[in-house]
């Protein structure tokens, strides 16, 4: 993977094989399922059709070295490809917004069973995303449960400007504004509300992997010396916005599967508050119920 610029054809699985090592040894966590993607998106291609290419060459080897290159420093992969997948959708990504993480799918099933309950009661469900940064999970309960009221909100200016863009065209409503006070209007009527907020504490600094230290916004990464402030606040506004009976749910870091769901159950004012597991067995989010 030295080459700087055009040169002799080489064999795909040589081309791919020397990109990740190379991926590997710059401590890349899915080094073989990166290498393919880059190659995928150099050739314009899919990676279930690399198998159909025997030799890379030219400028589409150039172009690939770059990628590995940088992906090698640590730059999301998402960045690179300009995409991430989410649930059934594709969303627009890059530099200043949160990239979405395959855990975060399934707080989403989670908001979308939950509005899907309420539309088997008859009703329309209100829901409301905050802190929706790209606007995945907004934009997965508008594809899911298209006969929903979705609402989403994002502080920051950068990943409000990729809501934006993800979603447009899927009615969900979008506003620029803190979670704190936001949805003023729907004040006691939601019966929906997913968040995915900042986590992280801050004295966790070294220990969050470079493509999210570096590269996503700090604003949707750090939360207070335990991690837990935007959680507190959500606890508080989620109970404002909800009407009698209707539910919240939270993702968190793996090590608070105790701590956030002690946040609303110090708030008195939630029921059922319970944590979910991610698929290896790992605390992922919290819900609650609004007491009636």
């Amino acid at each position: 993977m030295s080459s700087p610029g055009p040169g002799p054809d080489r064999p795909r699985r040589e081309v791919l094989a020397a990109a990740s090592t190379r991926l590997r040894e710059a401590g890349v966590a899915s080094p073989e399922h990166d290498a393919d993607a880059l190659l995928a998106h150099a050739l314009g291609t899919t990676r279930g059709r690399l198998v159909l290419v025997d030799r890379v060459g030219g400028p589409a080897l150039a172009a690939y070295d770059a990628l590995v290159a940088r992906r090698a420093s640590r730059e999301p992969l998402q960045h690179l490809t300009g995409t991430a997948a989410f649930r059934h959708v594709e969303l627009a990504v890059g530099p200043g917004v949160f990239v979405p993480r395959p855990e975060t799918e399934l707080l989403a099933g989670w908001a979308v069973d939950a509005a899907r309950a309420v539309l088997a009661q008859g009703r329309e469900p209100v829901v409301v995303d905050l802190c929706t940064g790209s606007g995945a999970i907004a934009r997965a309960l508008a594809d899911e449960v298209p006969d929903a009221r979705v609402h989403a909100v994002e502080l920051d200016e950068g990943a409000h400007a990729w809501a934006e863009r993800n979603l447009s065209g899927t009615g969900v409503e979008l506003r620029r504004g803190d979670m704190a006070t936001a949805f003023e209007d729907l004040r006691g009527t939601v019966d929906v509300i997913s968040c995915n907020p900042p986590y992280v504490p801050l004295e966790a600094w070294e220990s969050v992997a470079p493509e999210a230290r570096d590269h996503d916004p700090h604003l949707a990464l750090f939360s207070g010396d335990d991690g837990l402030d935007a959680m507190r606040v959500l606890a508080v506004r989620a109970a404002q916005l909800l009407r009698p009976g209707g539910v919240v749910g939270a993702e968190h870091a793996d090590v608070q599967g105790q701590s956030a769901p002690a946040v609303f159950v110090a708030a008195g004012r939630w029921a059922d508050v319970r944590d979910h597991t991610d698929l290896a067995g790992r605390a992922r989010f919290t819900t609650a119920r609004l007491a009636r």
